[in-house]
């Protein structure tokens, strides 16, 4: 007989993890790409919240945010016909209009809710989670790899995670350092297919992988509502990623394995800058300042500029007083550029 699952009350943090049968390296880089678009997906439909996640090439990583059912918004007609594509094609969601629409012609309420009811109790779940991601990757791999039956070893493996930030970010690093743990990349930002990865990665994505890392923090767990600020989730995250990511040298004579790892120097340099990144490693990012900063240089430099067109009656409101604005994401010194950019400062 299965043991049953340890679940938490209310809203719950659980690392999950799930391996392929026979422990088989099954994943490639495009394989990884659909598995993190299914995910999302399934993220989007269901409520339960990704906080990261690393795919490996025979099992995947998971930190998750299952929500409280009784906090969790009901679905109604048109919150389900908006989500319903990330999971369906176009006849199936259909189908499900057309049988919304009858119910609501014919004025039957009971059968409106009943319809309503068959994918709500499909949300804010683990198990339907969990069931779903797997049958839906399952079904990928199998006609891609032209096998049939299961795709996994085994049902998957939870633990619960206390809702503190040091239980979660230090779950959390665990997960990111995956890869280079394993020497499949020389730093867990170098790696796609993790939460951290595609944080750091900016773009499109990067914003729900920021998102996640930041609800672990104490502010977010204490209350709902807060604002997320990635600059100050990166610096905090990333002190505790290098530091737990630090390589060990075995000792043969102990019969102790080595870890690897960061050089030391390295985790050292993130840890003395307080988690930010060092101008040469900003550099070898793509920075949107330099494409969309409209004026870069020192503060006296872009102050001019702005007095200048302020003068002209140019690009200015009366309410902005100075020109020049800190630059995010590094250690930039006394660079300072005239646009204040907020979102996707940094990336690959």
């Amino acid at each position: 007989m299965r043991t049953a699952r340890l679940l938490g009350v209310g809203r719950a943090f659980y690392h999950v993890i799930s391996r392929v049968v026979d422990r088989r390296m099954v994943f490639q880089a495009k394989d990884k790409e659909i598995f993190r678009r299914i995910l999302r997906n399934q993220e989007a439909f269901s409520g339960v919240r990704v906080i990261t996640y690393c795919l490996m090439d025979n099992h995947f990583h998971l930190l998750l945010e299952v929500p409280d059912r009784e906090e969790l918004a009901p679905l109604d007609e048109a919150g389900l016909l908006e989500v319903l594509p990330l999971l369906y094609d176009e006849d199936t969601v259909e189908g499900v209009r057309q049988e919304l629409e009858r119910a609501r012609l014919a004025g039957d309420e009971r059968w409106h809710k009943e319809i309503l009811d068959r994918h709500e109790k499909r949300r804010g779940s683990l198990a339907h989670f969990m069931k779903a991601l797997k049958l839906r990757v399952s079904f990928y791999m199998n006609k891609r790899l032209g096998r049939v039956g299961t795709l996994w070893e085994e049902r998957y493996k939870s633990v619960l995670i206390e809702d503190s930030e040091a239980a979660l970010l230090t779950v959390a690093a665990y997960i990111d350092l995956n890869p280079v743990r394993a020497g499949m990349a020389a730093k867990p930002e170098d790696y796609r297919w993790c939460g951290y990865g595609e944080a750091v990665g900016g773009g499109r994505r990067a914003a729900l992988a920021r998102e996640g890392l930041g609800r672990a923090l104490d502010e977010a767990l204490r209350d709902s509502g807060f604002r997320h600020n990635w600059e100050r989730t990166l610096t905090r995250y990333r002190v505790l990623l290098y530091e737990e990511g630090r390589a060990v040298a075995g000792d043969e004579q102990r019969g102790e394995p080595g870890r690897l790892g960061m050089a030391s120097e390295e985790v050292e340099a993130v840890v003395n800058s307080g988690g930010k990144m060092s101008l040469g490693e900003a550099l070898r990012h793509r920075v949107r300042y330099f494409c969309d900063g409209a004026v870069l240089g020192s503060a006296e430099f872009v102050d001019g500029v702005f007095e200048r067109e302020k003068a002209k009656g140019r690009r200015f409101g009366g309410k902005r007083k100075t020109g020049a604005r800190r630059m995010r994401g590094a250690d930039w010194g006394e660079l300072r550029v005239l646009r204040d950019l907020q979102k996707d400062v940094m990336g690959k």
